[in-house]
């Protein structure tokens, strides 16, 4: 029906050129085990993967577990330098470490963080090992894993790797790395080793999966795709006349396109800033609600285009997401190409609790295409179809309640595949198992 809806929507003339629903096995009635979860990054950090593995953190503890962290000082966070080096909540406790926060935006600076984070994380699990029964190892910093390998041979602690993202191919993909560097080729050797060894692997997508097991077939049985989330109780739909937010930044008047989130090198802002360099003429606006390798970059070249529909705001805290990303009227997601199944936007599931229809660019085997199909949200379009992605912002913005009626199928698909709960409890099934 929307593709139907579709054919009759306007095209720009200056353009034309050429399911089933989730339903988790009940929790299993063994004794939670004592899980202690390994991550550089965690609040006040604003990094996605901190704010995520807390949420978990905090689900998990509400199902019995109890749940130890450890983790860096903010290298990410608004105005705060230091957190206190240990907290307890219910059910979780957390350690910081006080490693060096390097500049956190440059790959250079990111290995030396990572790197002394390693090295304080294998002093902290000399210390807490017999404490708990497993480890949860995220991929950040990348070579983290590697302590779980060593505590599993060494003191037998079974550990379960979470892959964000999957090194070395990010780095290859990237032009890091020559993809037959020695370096990747020993940093693959040793990923088969740490995957062969550990208990479970869960990933992001199935796209994600397939890599992996690609890499090393032997696995394949327990590699586990567990998704992001988002809470849609926190965030809810808001109309923009409504929202503060919308009208402090005077986002009412106009039809809203929006990215929110990261600007590193894993996205694509070509195919976005061709989109508005073709929309340059008409009532749209872009919004980048962003920090990032690519924002320096991408600044400028609004610059350069004197681009007036573009604009430009500071990353906003977590409390203020419920109105940031619903100050728009269409959300972006993008993977820079070469990426896919090598990292996964956390982004999307915030834009769906918002009520917000989705615009992503992808390569035509994404992930993204499937979820967006299903729920009915958005549409994909390849990288660097700016052409094709600026014709449909042009639609949606001629057909406003279009946008809106996407815009709500996707918060219901949400409700019923991405909430915190409902992946939570599939996170403890697979770590109590």
């Amino acid at each position: 029906m929307l593709d139907k809806f579709d054919k009759h929507l306007p095209q720009l003339i200056l353009l034309k050129k050429n399911t089933s629903r989730h339903n988790p096995r009940s929790v299993q009635s063994s004794k939670p085990k004592k899980v202690l979860i390994l991550t550089q990054f965690y609040p006040p950090d604003y990094a996605a993967t901190g704010q995520l593995i807390a949420e978990l953190a905090n689900h998990l503890s509400e199902l019995g577990m109890k749940v130890g962290i450890f983790t860096g000082q903010p290298g990410y966070a608004f105005d705060r330098d230091n957190a206190p080096k240990q907290e307890r909540q219910e059910g979780i406790s957390v350690q910081r470490s006080r490693t060096s926060r390097l500049w956190p935006l440059r790959i250079r600076g990111r290995a030396i963080n990572g790197l002394l984070f390693c090295l304080r994380t294998a002093m902290h699990l000399l210390k807490v090992q017999r404490r708990y029964e497993l480890l949860l190892i995220t991929s950040e910093p990348p070579y983290l894993s590697i302590l779980g390998y060593l505590a599993y041979r060494w003191f037998g602690l079974p550990y379960t790797c979470l892959l964000y993202d999957l090194y070395p191919d990010v780095a290859v993909a990237l032009n890091v790395l020559p993809s037959r560097h020695l370096l990747v080729r020993f940093w693959d050797q040793i990923n088969r080793h740490i995957w062969k060894s550990a208990e479970k692997i869960i990933v992001l997508s199935p796209s994600m999966k397939e890599r992996v097991v690609k890499k090393c077939p032997r696995i394949e049985s327990k590699i586990h795709v567990i998704p992001n989330w988002a809470d849609s109780r926190m965030i809810t739909p808001l109309k923009k006349p409504k929202n503060w937010f919308a009208r402090q930044h005077r986002l009412t008047e106009r039809f809203i396109v929006q990215y929110s989130g990261n600007l590193g090198r894993c996205h694509d802002l070509n195919t976005i800033l061709v989109a508005a360099e073709l929309l340059r003429d008409q009532p749209i606006q872009f919004l980048f609600i962003a920090r990032g390798a690519q924002l320096d970059a991408c600044q400028e070249r609004v610059e350069r285009a004197n681009l007036k529909n573009c604009r430009f705001l500071p990353y906003q805290d977590k409390e203020v997401l419920p109105y940031s990303l619903t100050a728009c009227d269409l959300s972006l997601v993008s993977i820079s190409p070469g990426l896919e199944g090598l990292v996964a936007p956390s982004k999307l599931y915030g834009i769906l609790a918002a009520g917000r229809p989705v615009a992503a660019v992808c390569a035509p085997h994404s992930y993204l295409r499937d979820v967006l199909a299903e729920a009915k949200c958005g549409r994909a379009f390849d990288n660097g179809d700016g052409e094709g992605l600026a014709n449909y912002i042009y639609k949606l913005s001629q057909y406003p309640h279009y946008a809106e009626s996407m815009g709500l199928s996707g918060r219901q698909y949400l409700q019923t595949h991405f909430t915190p709960e409902i992946v939570a409890k599939t996170y403890y099934e697979v770590l109590n198992g």
